[in-house]
């Protein structure tokens, strides 16, 4: 790890964090950032999507030297990230989620990485659950027979070897190798992959634009690499957790966008229809379960975010 800081007040890295009322996964995040610093020159920018917590009382209070970018409104994932790309100075990029924790030298492992290995361009690292187990990171790109199972209630019928192949189960998760693309919680770029194939398409709200992007990046020449020695925690889906449907609509939204740039319109309209027909199956079933009488509250629930996803009409922009 000597190639660090090669140039005198140079920025190594520059971390990207969009926040969303989740002030205490923030702040434990931070810290944890500014503790594996270990010589590294980096920035931190913040995005904040208007909220409605004590994040930017946090921010100004505990961590003055963060970059804040405050935002009137919710601009979510994707476009936040481009705001924050366009204000990064870094050799090397990192969009970071709020609920993550840095473990040890996980950010100088990752910067070393990329610059020891100038034919990759993005690494993701060892992610853990909140519990400390493993937690699936890595990917291979998705076939269009994948596309009918993973993430549907068929998931659980789809064929193993499928299944293996996209999750990258075939190989042991302590095993540094390159992939397809790796999980957006956590995935650091050079800025010249940045400066070649551009931001993140903010055609995606959020979810899948990650894969996009390492698509793109692949197709001009980089490599994606899993660093399984760098280790961060992953809580998971915190800010969306406060917007279930709304969380929804948009991971089918962003899986058919993906589709159709990959395998065209026509394909992406079939699945379109079966990812509805999908859900209008799974209303009919909780709606009868809650006539019986089971468990009537959830189902209740359940219903309705079904009947939302429906009237969306997963329409992709």
């Amino acid at each position: 790890m000597q190639n660090l800081g090669k140039i005198a007040g140079m920025i190594d890295l520059s971390i990207i964090i969009i926040s969303w009322n989740v002030a205490d996964l923030l702040a434990a995040c931070l810290a944890s950032i500014y503790t594996g610093l270990d010589g590294l020159q980096a920035e931190v920018i913040v995005v904040d999507s208007a909220s409605s917590d004590h994040t930017v009382k946090m921010l100004r209070e505990r961590f003055p030297q963060v970059r804040l970018i405050e935002h009137a409104e919710n601009i979510g994932y994707t476009r936040g990230n481009n705001v924050g790309l366009a204000q990064a100075q870094g050799r090397h990029v990192f969009p970071l989620n709020p609920d993550t924790e840095i473990i040890g030298d996980a950010l100088t492992r990752m910067v070393a990485y990329l610059d020891e290995n100038p034919t990759v361009g993005i690494v993701g690292p060892y992610t853990h659950n909140s519990d400390g187990s493993y937690q699936s990171s890595r990917r291979r790109f998705p076939t269009r027979t994948l596309a009918f199972f993973e993430s549907t209630w068929l998931q659980p019928y789809a064929p193993k070897a499928l299944l293996d192949r996209f999750y990258v189960n075939d190989a042991p998760p302590d095993q540094t190798m390159d992939v397809d693309w790796v999980q957006g919680s956590a995935f650091m770029s050079r800025r010249e992959v940045y400066e070649q194939i551009g931001g993140l398409d903010e055609g995606y709200v959020m979810y899948s634009e990650e894969m996009d992007w390492c698509q793109r990046a692949k197709d001009v020449g980089w490599r994606v690499v899993f660093l399984a020695e760098a280790h961060i925690l992953h809580h998971g889906g915190k800010s969306s957790d406060q917007v279930v449907a709304r969380r929804q609509i948009l991971f089918n939204q962003s899986k058919l966008r993906y589709f159709r740039k990959v395998y065209g319109t026509f394909f992406a309209q079939v699945l379109r229809l079966f990812l509805l027909l999908n859900y209008a199956v799974q209303l009919g079933i909780e709606w009868v379960k809650g006539l019986l009488g089971h468990k009537r509250p959830l189902r209740q629930e359940r219903v309705r975010q079904y009947w939302q996803v429906l009237r969306s009409g997963l329409k992709v922009s």
